[in-house]
Parts: structure tokens; C-alpha cells; sequence
């Protein structure tokens, strides 16, 4: 008998893999590829190069910038940071954050292992502890990189494993992305998938995280991250930190603060993204899996280009 995340990656074969083939570049299944250390020569720098690939010593003889240029190697090594906090559990039954999170995950896992690329898993969870702030602490779980169905199907049975439910405190993005920077010791492409709904100024940490790797943000939304429904009194809990209160739904000011407010979150979000220079995505819970991943597909070809 199969289990649940072999019935899952069969579905997604079925259902999305199939109609990404025809969208990625020739045999080779990704848009990204490994950072080689062969060096093979030196070009003019032209603007939107790597700045960091510059050779200064040359650049200062030459009176003009040059570039060193490297082989590229076909392989990767691929870190999907998976944000498995409270926030995240928002959305319908089978179709909330949490389960677009696991599809996303497995989807790129199986895309990027078919290539050959090694693909490892950071699952960042957090646990009670009374003597942490908040009185909770993070427990990250990691699935080394590797490839091959299998390895998919191991990353996507540590999904089907459930998760903290009891919340007392907001998810400590910074902490997570620090976690990720510590285990990629090559550099490699990390793709966080997570709502970045948190406390705390995570855009310093991922800053630092970008310098070194190339990071993708895939940001999981939900029309209840910004919407109420509108049915009178309702008790509302903070999927973070568990405080519940009594609202009037139908109340039209209240739903204007709410929007305002939910607006005001994603002006910061964005500008934290962008100050990090990481390319964002914005995958809604609602929307077909496959095609927003070929939207993805085509933003990543656009900026490479």
C-alpha cells in the first residue's frame, strides 16, 4: 500500500510535473545552474554583471572593469527552507498554506533531483521551551541534500510529519534563514517558502544569506491573511501567538483597519525582499499550482536574461 507522501508526488507527477516539461530549457530541467571554480578567462564588465566577479587588480591596470569568468557546472545543490510555524496553518481543509508548502516543496524537489542536482530540506518548526523568549524555542529538522525519487520521497515524509500546535510566540524569520546560511557550506541556490509573516527585521539575515548563495523567496498567501468573513461575531484567534478575541465581522471599519493593516504588511515584506535583492514570488493558496510555477519559471528566464 502506498503511503501519503508516494500517493502525493504521483499526483504532482501526473497533475504538474507533466506540464512543466515542455516549459523548462531543453534536456537540462532547471533555469539554474551550479557556480564552477574553473576559471576561463576575463571579459569587460558589462552593466547587470556580478560585481563581485570583478578583478580588480586587472581593472586597475586596464583603467577599465574587467570580469573573471568561470565554468559552470551542471550540477546543484539546492536548500528548500520550509517555514513549518503557526502562521502557516491558515487556509482551507486540503488546501491551506501548509499543504501548498508541501507541494511546492515536493514538486521542486523531483524537478531539480530529476537534473541530477542534490536537493536538502531545512524544516523550521519551533518547540515549548520555558527559559526561551517567548517561551518557545526553534527546532529546525534537515533532510541532507541528495537525489532521486527516493530522496523526494523522504523530504515529503518529513512533511507528513505534524507539526507544533501549541503557539505562544511569532516566528523568529531572522533565526530561520541564519539556520539555512549555517548548513549551505557550498555555494548553492536556496528557495525559502514561507508566508514571512513575523516579528523582528529579517531582511539583515537574508541580506547576508544572499551575498554568498542565490536566493528565491516563494511567498504562500491566503485570502484569510487578508480578508474576514463577513458574519457577524466571530472569535478570532493570532495563529502565532494563540491570543483570541471577540470582533464584529460586519463591522465595515474594522474590515478597513484590517485591510489597511494587511496592506501595510506587505509594503514591508516587499521592501524587505528587495532590499535583499532575493526575486519574490507570490503563490496563492487558490491559484493553480503548475501555473504559477511557470510563472516563476518565466520571471527567473527574464531576469537571467
Amino acid at each position: 500500500m502506498r503511503t501519503a507522501p508516494e500517493r502525493l508526488l504521483l499526483r504532482l507527477e501526473w497533475r504538474v510535473l507533466r506540464r512543466l516539461d515542455g516549459r523548462l530549457q531543453g534536456s537540462y530541467r532547471t533555469v539554474y545552474r551550479g557556480s564552477g571554480t574553473d576559471f576561463t578567462g576575463l571579459r569587460t564588465y558589462l552593466p547587470g554583471d556580478d560585481a563581485r566577479h570583478i578583478d580588480w587588480n586587472v581593472t586597475a591596470r586596464l583603467s577599465e572593469p574587467h570580469l573573471r569568468v568561470y565554468t559552470e557546472d551542471r550540477e546543484l545543490t539546492v536548500w528548500l527552507v520550509l517555514d513549518r510555524t503557526a502562521s502557516m496553518e491558515l487556509g482551507a481543509p486540503g488546501r491551506g498554506k501548509q499543504d501548498v508548502l508541501a507541494e511546492l516543496a515536493m514538486v521542486l524537489a523531483r524537478l531539480f533531483s530529476r537534473g541530477g542536482n542534490r536537493v536538502g530540506a531545512l524544516l523550521y518548526d519551533t518547540v515549548p521551551d520555558r527559559t526561551a523568549p517567548g517561551g518557545r524555542r526553534p527546532k529546525p529538522r534537515t533532510v541532507p541534500p541528495g537525489t532521486g525519487r527516493a530522496h523526494v520521497l523522504r523530504i515529503g515524509a518529513e512533511l507528513a510529519r505534524p507539526v507544533s500546535t501549541r503557539r505562544s510566540s511569532t516566528t523568529d524569520l531572522a533565526a530561520m534563514i541564519d539556520a539555512v546560511a549555517r548548513l549551505a557550506r557550498r555555494r548553492s541556490l536556496v528557495i525559502v517558502i514561507s508566508d514571512f509573516i513575523g516579528d523582528g527585521d529579517w531582511t539583515p539575515a537574508l541580506q547576508r544569506l544572499a551575498q554568498r548563495h542565490e536566493v528565491a523567496a516563494l511567498r504562500v498567501v491566503d485570502t484569510a491573511d487578508d480578508e474576514l468573513p463577513e458574519a457577524g461575531l466571530l472569535v478570532v484567534e493570532d495563529a502565532e501567538t494563540g491570543e483570541q478575541l471577540i470582533i464584529d465581522s460586519s463591522d465595515p471599519l474594522l474590515r478597513g483597519r484590517l485591510r489597511a493593516a494587511a496592506g501595510e504588511r506587505d509594503v514591508r515584506i516587499a521592501a524587505g525582499l528587495h532590499a535583499a535583492r532575493v526575486a519574490a514570488h507570490r503563490i496563492d493558496t487558490a491559484d493553480d499550482l503548475a501555473q504559477s510555477l511557470v510563472k516563476v519559471i518565466a520571471h527567473t528566464q527574464r531576469r537571467r536574461t
